[in-house]
């Protein structure tokens, strides 16, 4: 653990960000990939509200422990994983009174 701690808190936060927000572009390429298919989605309900609720809780979890890595990127996911939830039940509903 001496290693760990050796390294300046900064750029733990710096590269945290960095992490956070790569997973925030992997969020980003399902939302344009559903927005763009006019095919029903794959994504079950329980995946993206499971999702949202995971990245509004280590948002969270990042503003009570003032970890911006943490708030900052969750609340990034929380908006686009919403926007997500938004396309892929419009979707669904769309396709269910279809046939």
């Amino acid at each position: 653990m001496n290693y760990l701690d050796s390294i300046p808190a900064a750029l733990f936060e710096f590269v945290g960000i960095i992490a956070g927000l790569t997973a925030c572009f992997v969020i980003l390429i399902q939302l344009i990939k559903e927005y763009k298919s006019s095919a029903p989605s794959s994504l079950s309900n329980t995946f993206l509200i499971g999702w949202l609720f995971i990245y509004a809780f280590w948002g969270l979890y990042g503003v009570r422990f003032d970890t911006m890595a943490l708030w900052l990127t969750n609340a990034i996911a929380v908006s686009l994983q919403a926007m997500l939830c938004v396309i892929v039940f419009r979707k669904k509903a769309r396709h269910s009174r279809k046939g």
